[in-house]
């Protein structure tokens, strides 16, 4: 029997927050949020499961996808969405994670603890859908932000008019990622879709149009290596073939390295 009270660890829903800070606060942005905010604002939340910062340096910006931007993609510049932050929330406790979140972050707003030189570049509060693994017995979806993966490679999708979104989801784990994870050093890919966002958020999380967003899906792709190495065998390749085949439009594709705790790494390499 499950118990009410020790629910199954399995991965629920993810928030995902794409932002951009002010070119003379790089480093006190990144301080300010590894220091107070990731914590203060979301890892001490009920229904947390995990959380990971992202980064995309000026080179991995230069290998975003497709080339140019279409102009409905959220980063409208290939060098806007410098730091990434997910946060994977428990099956089940969606609605207890973002009533607290909502009023936490409100309440940092009211005291002063929030950064106010940045810009939410794409926020969204997103369902988890499945995905697809490489191994059969590999890490599980609920430990990919715990496992120290060296690379993520993100892909934001737009289903094309009439295409659902299950049939999206076998297209992409039939045909389009499950027959490339085969000795690649793509680990897993995890798909997501968005909800709105929850009420009462702050007016600086901008949300896009929801009939856009209702149409959009995420997709997570975990690297056993060095993005650089793996971007243009495996990944630009999933990008090519999505802008083939019609079944949805590719709004942008980036590589990602995880920041490194405690340091300043990468602060000075984003632009």
């Amino acid at each position: 029997m499950t118990s009410p009270y020790a629910p199954p660890v399995e991965l629920g829903s993810l928030l995902f927050t794409l932002v951009e800070p002010a070119r003379d606060a790089a480093v006190a942005y990144h301080r300010w949020y590894e220091r107070d905010h990731f914590y203060s604002g979301c890892l001490v939340g009920p229904g947390i499961l995990s959380g990971r910062r992202f980064v995309a340096t000026r080179d991995l910006k230069a290998l975003r996808l497709p080339r140019p931007l279409p102009a409905s993609s959220p980063l409208g510049d290939a060098m806007r969405g410098s730091y990434l932050a997910l946060y994977a929330v428990m099956a089940g406790a969606h609605a207890t994670f973002f009533d607290w979140a909502v009023e936490r972050v409100n309440d940092l707003h009211a005291c002063g603890r929030m950064f106010a030189a940045r810009e939410h570049v794409q926020t969204e509060v997103c369902d988890y859908r499945g995905g697809v693994f490489r191994d059969d017995d590999g890490v599980p979806a609920a430990l990919a932000l715990d496992h120290d993966y060296p690379g993520l490679a993100v892909l934001c999708l737009e289903r094309e008019p009439g295409v659902d979104d299950a049939a999206l989801a076998r297209w992409l784990d039939d045909e389009l990622l499950g027959p490339r994870l085969a000795g690649s050093p793509i680990a897993q890919c995890q798909r997501f879709t968005p909800r709105p966002l929850p009420a009462g958020a702050p007016g600086d999380t901008q949300a896009e149009g929801r009939d856009a967003a209702s149409r959009q899906s995420l997709v997570l792709a975990f690297l056993e290596s060095d993005p650089r190495a793996a971007w243009r065998a495996h990944v630009a390749p999933l990008a090519g073939a999505i802008e083939r085949e019609g079944v949805a439009r590719l709004g942008w594709a980036s590589p990602f390295v995880p920041t490194r705790a405690g340091t300043d790494a990468f602060a000075d390499e984003l632009w």
